[in-house]
């Protein structure tokens, strides 16, 4: 099987865009569509003919180009069947245990409700892929606009279950102020500091934070380790249940 090759480029004012594309096949997609005219240049830049947008989740931007794109390639959308009605051109939908072939590639789809009710990420097993745009970000989560802390802390435990070699591409350029928030969180994490003095550099040279990687982020990342009997402590919350741990964390980093 052929690797995939990935193009990783700002769009709006924050969020990141991706394209993914088979180079033997042609096939390439875009994991949302947030904005039309930065994937209109990756495109360019790259020589690729857009086929797929899949969607995570119905934010505006997350979709605000997928009609215009679907207009302009006759392309097919894949997306959340919980928010098929808020997916503009949706053609599939698909919830979580579902799997789907692009270009010779499995994709599993993960239901990750938190963000939003009908979330859902996708997973490239083979490829060592996860793409949870605002389920997981690098040294975050996303804000709880439509769950509850129960239904994003289930979530988060389905990605974190996943191999630690995956590489996880997110929805936003959110790393610094995470950073920033995560130390406070977990004081005595070595590996945490040293994360965020790199995450310091690269902001400085304004170099993109994505992608990560999911071993790192389960070491470092204190929105999945509400477990850590360091962050308990720090918190005050020695007998709490992780739940509980997870959603201190997430009211603290919302006041942040």
């Amino acid at each position: 099987m052929t690797a995939l090759e990935i193009d990783l480029f700002m769009a709006r004012s924050d969020n990141f865009g991706v394209l993914l594309h088979d180079p033997v096949s042609g096939a390439t997609a875009s994991i949302d569509a947030p904005e039309e005219q930065p994937i209109l240049e990756a495109l360019a830049r790259r020589g690729w003919q857009l086929t797929d947008i899949f969607t995570t989740h119905h934010h505006t931007d997350h979709v605000a180009a997928n009609a215009a794109l679907k207009d302009r390639f006759g392309l097919t959308i894949t997306g959340p069947a919980a928010e098929a009605a808020k997916i503009p051109g949706l053609d599939n939908s698909v919830r979580g245990g579902d799997s789907f072939i692009f270009a010779g590639h499995r994709v599993d789809v993960i239901d990750t409700p938190g963000h939003t009710a009908g979330h859902i990420c996708f997973h490239f097993a083979d490829d060592h892929l996860l793409f949870a745009a605002d389920t997981l970000f690098a040294l975050g989560c996303g804000r709880l606009f439509e769950g509850t802390p129960a239904d994003m802390w289930r979530s988060l435990q389905k990605l974190k279950a996943l191999p630690d070699e995956t590489t996880v591409y997110f929805g936003h350029e959110y790393t610094l102020s995470n950073a920033r928030f995560a130390v406070t969180i977990d004081p005595e994490n070595a590996e945490l500091k040293q994360r965020v003095q790199e995450i310091e550099a690269l902001r400085a040279q304004n170099r993109f934070t994505a992608p990560s990687n999911l071993g790192l982020e389960k070491r470092t990342n204190p929105f999945l380790r509400p477990d850590d009997a360091g962050i308990r402590k720090q918190l005050g919350l020695e007998s709490a249940t992780d739940e509980q741990v997870f959603a201190e964390i997430r009211k603290r980093k919302d006041q942040f």
